[in-house]
């Protein structure tokens, strides 16, 4: 019997410096997003946690997300797992003051943390999905990235349809290793991607990889040295998996085009920076370079 939704919901308390509509607004920046749904500031994502599927219908008040479970109450193992996800998902666990401390004195920075206070890092907890997001997006625009993770997703992954609505999760790695090259090139990847993508499938499938065995590594160095083995992921998508995988806060993707382009535009340059010069930026934010990256990508929206 299907349960009402006032029964079957749970709520996590969220820190002081938490901006729910900040973060809404970087979920909605693509309206090809097809691993989550935001109807009137309500948020829908669809998880499957132990061969179960869960539909989250999550809303924020008085500092608290509230989550809904309109198909039916999870196992309370199940609600554990969600609330773990959701905390990753929008780093809560995170006290943002000493950045906010190192960027109300930097003149960089100082304007977009006015503007955008209260905005963490929305991650990608599962590495098979943050691998395989970061290669999609290697050396294309973030339009026709969003185009292909689409048909990626539609074409390899499982979905649940309430009131209508279609709701999707990542395909599984053991899934996209059963595949052959042909099958995702037939999605407009590129040869080199698809290999990749399937290479590294087999990895997690085979349990040579994955998430629990790098976080064992407390050196970042090391981690992303781990990375970088895998073939087709060079320093960008190390830096970017070490962001929003794993919520490292040094991270720096120093040769990513957004962050150009936002340090461009926010220094008022007729050029992009020189590499000398960001990395005296990335100096000047020692221990908050990924939540300088993100605020500055943030800040390229305000151009739409």
């Amino acid at each position: 019997m299907k349960q009402s939704e006032e029964k079957c919901h749970i709520e996590l308390s969220t820190p002081m410096l938490f901006n729910y509509d900040e973060c809404l607004l970087f979920l909605a920046r693509s309206n090809q997003e097809v691993l989550h749904t935001i109807k009137d500031e309500i948020l829908y994502k669809l998880l499957k946690i132990n061969n179960e599927f869960i539909l989250c219908k999550i809303g924020y008040s008085a500092q608290k997300i509230q989550v809904h479970f309109p198909l039916k109450a999870p196992s309370k193992a199940a609600v554990e797992q969600v609330k773990a996800y959701i905390r990753e998902w929008f780093d809560l666990d995170r006290n943002l003051a000493p950045f906010y401390k190192v960027a109300q004195k930097d003149a960089i920075l100082q304007q977009p943390v006015k503007k955008y206070y209260g905005l963490r890092i929305i991650g990608i907890p599962d590495l098979f999905e943050a691998l395989v997001w970061a290669i999609v997006g290697q050396q294309i625009n973030l339009t026709f990235a969003y185009t292909l993770k689409k048909r990626f997703v539609e074409h390899f992954g499982e979905s649940v349809t309430y009131e209508g609505e279609t709701y999707w999760v990542f395909p599984t790695c053991e899934k996209i290793a059963s595949l052959q090259i042909e099958d995702v090139r037939a999605l407009q990847f590129t040869v080199r991607k698809a290999e990749y993508i399937i290479a590294i499938a087999h990895a997690m499938a085979s349990g040579a990889l994955n998430k629990e065995k790098l976080l064992k590594e407390q050196n970042r160095t090391t981690m992303k040295k781990l990375l970088m083995e895998i073939r087709g992921v060079g320093a960008w998508t190390a830096d970017y998996v070490l962001m929003k995988c794993f919520h490292d806060p040094t991270s720096f993707p120093i040769a990513d085009v957004g962050l150009h382009n936002a340090l461009k535009m926010q220094l008022a340059l007729d050029r992009k920076p020189t590499i000398d010069e960001l990395k005296k930026f990335e100096a000047q934010w020692q221990g908050w370079q990924a939540y300088a990256t993100f605020y500055l990508w943030r800040s390229l929206y305000d151009k739409v």
